[in-house]
């Protein structure tokens, strides 16, 4: 299915308005497309390719919890709370992060997320469904899976891909846009024409969405180690258990916003049937062969 997570798609929003700027930035600053010009102009699409993911990165906590009405714990009201907020400050404190921030958020299907641009500077939050749905061993596998996520750094990782992919999206985009100005349009002037700019518009969103089949392979990469974490940290049995118990909600429609389900630990049943390549998560089977083939 097509999961392209909130972090992505605010990445493409940043990199068109980033692409569109440098339309209008690039010729002003003489780069002509020919010579030096192309290098100069690989350096600059880089420039705004790793500032646009990063600026998706920095914003990933303050969306996260729009988008989901996450309600952060900020002092615990009752014993679940408690529970919570203590066993992930015990799993932060194991793999040596800074406690995360602890969240709620309204959702019948079972499900969890971790974000946030710093590890030190995380939050991990779980769906209501998952509270109800899971004994206390499978719900504390799950906080081991998303602390997972958050020591590993998959944040991070993740912008510093999407940067170098943002990069070489809106470089081949602009090399195109030349050819398709020059060659159908007909410009033989030095300045870039009509041609060019509509072309090299298009083709950041064309090229921007055929690009997540790479970040996507990353995020199924994350997700497989995330699982070893939660193994690791709450036993390979619960990990194990608590992915079986995701496996009815798996086939079910999930409610989680379209944007956040790259980032949850199950992707739920809904959307558009598309190309394993754009699948942001393996399938619950394949996670639960990967675990029991590790050593316990």
């Amino acid at each position: 299915m097509l999961r392209i997570g909130l972090f992505l798609l605010t990445n493409l929003a940043v990199m068109v308005v980033f692409g569109i700027v440098m339309n209008v930035i690039a010729p002003m600053l003489g780069f002509n497309l020919g010579g030096t010009g192309t290098t100069s102009l690989l350096v600059m699409c880089f420039i705004y390719g790793m500032i646009g993911s990063f600026v998706s990165l920095l914003m990933s906590k303050w969306l996260a919890k729009r988008s989901t009405g996450t309600q952060v714990i900020e002092q615990p009201s009752t014993q679940l709370e408690v529970w919570l907020v203590e066993t992930v400050r015990r799993l932060a404190q194991n793999v040596n992060i800074d406690m995360p921030e602890v969240g709620i958020f309204e959702n019948p299907s079972p499900n969890a997320f971790a974000t946030g641009w710093n590890k030190n500077k995380a939050l991990v939050a779980v769906s209501t469904g998952l509270l109800q749905s899971m004994n206390k061993e499978e719900v504390e596998a799950v906080l081991a899976h998303e602390i997972g996520h958050v020591a590993n750094g998959d944040m991070v990782t993740l912008a510093l891909i999407q940067g170098v992919v943002n990069s070489f999206v809106m470089f081949f985009a602009r090399i195109v846009g030349l050819f398709v100005d020059q060659a159908i349009f007909k410009n033989d002037s030095n300045s870039p024409g009509m041609g060019y700019y509509i072309t090299s518009m298009v083709l950041d969103i064309v090229f921007g969405i055929a690009a997540q089949a790479v970040v996507m392979w990353f995020s199924r990469y994350r997700e497989y180690r995330a699982d070893e974490a939660g193994a690791r940290l709450a036993g390979k049995y619960n990990m194990i258990a608590a992915l079986e118990a995701l496996k009815p909600a798996s086939q079910q429609p999930d409610y989680m916003p379209q944007g956040m389900k790259a980032f949850a630990i199950n992707e739920g049943k809904g959307g558009f049937s598309f190309s394993q390549l754009f699948a942001s998560h393996p399938s619950l089977d394949d996670r639960i062969a990967h675990l029991q083939k590790l050593a316990n």
